[in-house]
């Protein structure tokens, strides 16, 4: 049956093997590059000199091949579903080769473990190497970066990718068990994966644990941004915690009485020197109130996410299992 199963998809396996070889070798290449860059720019920056804006060019200048790179490995699992998954079942179904199977000594529990087994493994060996080398060749960008938690660069390195490509995979391979045509079969995994890179990150992540929660005092070494946006006013945004997932994105101002503080009251303070501007706000002992994943959680919510996926890749197992034991026509 693994022979059968090969001789099947060793097109597309060998398509992948190929593409995944090249894709190696430019992030190998674009790696080193970015890695040279950083220990003579970004590590070999004197005290004295304009760091932040030597950290800034860097970012600009890899910002993107580094996006490219992630948002097509984030990809990848969804067209492992198009292609691998949704036809996989379905086109047995259709050309009514399942009946010659079924018919010698290979059970349709058999027939479809070893489909789905095989295929997935694949699955997760093609997106784990893609996923181990870009995180490999973005370290020194995401070093500089510091946020690890952003949506598109958490899917897209480390073990997180690999859980949700099996999902992705077993996900369209039952739909194409249950609607048993190939192309409703695809579109509507479309869907369901779009629907799913929505929710996660956006709906799910942030509450895998309890944020923290916390009041800040801006002082004068406090990491915060004052500018006057088109509205002519001064506005106190980009609390930053490094390392942390900040879920807020603005901040309500409090006085020393725990107050809501009116931002327009201290436009006064507002200079072109940024020292000068903080000196000033510090002096009217303001607090923020922050909520923020810490940074230490990082590794746990990447296995915490990735178990989720296979977890439900679990479930969706066992449906097709007892599903293919009733008749399908």
């Amino acid at each position: 049956m693994i022979w059968l199963t090969w001789r099947q998809f060793r097109a597309q396996a060998l398509t992948a093997a190929v593409a995944l070889v090249g894709l190696a070798a430019y992030l190998v290449y674009l790696g080193m590059q970015m890695r040279d860059s950083y220990d003579k720019d970004v590590v070999g920056c004197t005290a004295g000199g304009n760091c932040e804006a030597v950290e800034k060019l860097f970012l600009n200048e890899y910002e993107l091949p580094v996006f490219l790179a992630s948002v097509l490995l984030i990809a990848i699992p969804a067209l492992i579903g198009l292609f691998w998954g949704a036809p996989l079942i379905t086109r047995e179904l259709e050309a009514g080769t399942h009946r010659l199977v079924w018919n010698q000594s290979i059970s349709r529990t058999r027939w479809l473990v070893v489909k789905l087994g095989f295929v997935a493994m694949i699955s997760a060996v093609v997106v784990g190497v893609f996923s181990l080398l870009l995180t490999w060749a973005a370290s020194p960008y995401d070093r500089v970066q510091g946020e690890r938690f952003d949506a598109i660069g958490f899917m897209s390195r480390n073990i997180t990718p690999i859980g949700y490509a099996v999902f992705a995979f077993i996900l369209a391979a039952t739909v194409g068990l249950l609607i048993r045509r190939t192309m409703p079969a695809m579109a509507i995994t479309l869907a369901a994966v779009a629907a799913i890179q929505l929710i996660v990150p956006f709906g799910v992540r942030p509450h895998l644990q309890q944020p923290v929660s916390t009041t800040v005092a801006l002082t004068a070494d406090t990491q915060f941004k004052a500018f006057r946006d088109e509205g002519d006013e001064v506005q106190i945004l980009g609390y930053n915690i490094p390392g942390a997932w900040m879920l807020d994105k603005t901040h309500t101002l409090y006085d020393s009485a725990g107050k809501a503080y009116d931002e327009k009251s201290f436009e006064s303070c507002f200079s072109v020197d940024m020292g000068e501007m903080k000196e000033c706000v510090a002096k009217r002992d303001l607090h923020v109130e922050v909520s923020y994943q810490p940074a230490d959680r990082y590794w746990r919510f990447q296995w915490m996410e990735a178990g989720g996926y296979l977890a439900l890749t679990a479930l969706l197992v066992a449906f097709c299992i007892s599903r293919i034991r009733r008749p399908l026509l």
